[in-house]
């Protein structure tokens, strides 16, 4: 693992950072003596699973009028 002072860490950040969060962790230190590791966080993969179901469900025609009828007798038709 390297060990990069904070002046040249200060002048290539962009550049370690990047390095690290493709699996090369590296230390910052000061004087000589090691103050902070600088590692790739594990975040979780958001997996968008869109169509999963396709085929599995059928939705009828006249989805959005279904039970218009009914709903029409229960609260009136003469709103």
């Amino acid at each position: 693992m390297n060990t990069i002072n904070i002046h040249e860490a200060k002048t290539q950040l962009s550049r370690l950072v990047e390095k690290a969060a493709h699996g090369e962790p590296f230390i910052i230190a000061k004087a000589g003596k090691p103050l902070v590791k600088v590692t790739a966080l594990s975040a979780p993969k958001k997996i968008r699973r869109l169509g999963f179901m396709e085929g599995q469900i059928n939705v009828p025609r006249d989805f959005d009028h279904m039970g218009s009828a009914e709903i029409e007798r229960l609260f009136g038709d003469d709103a």
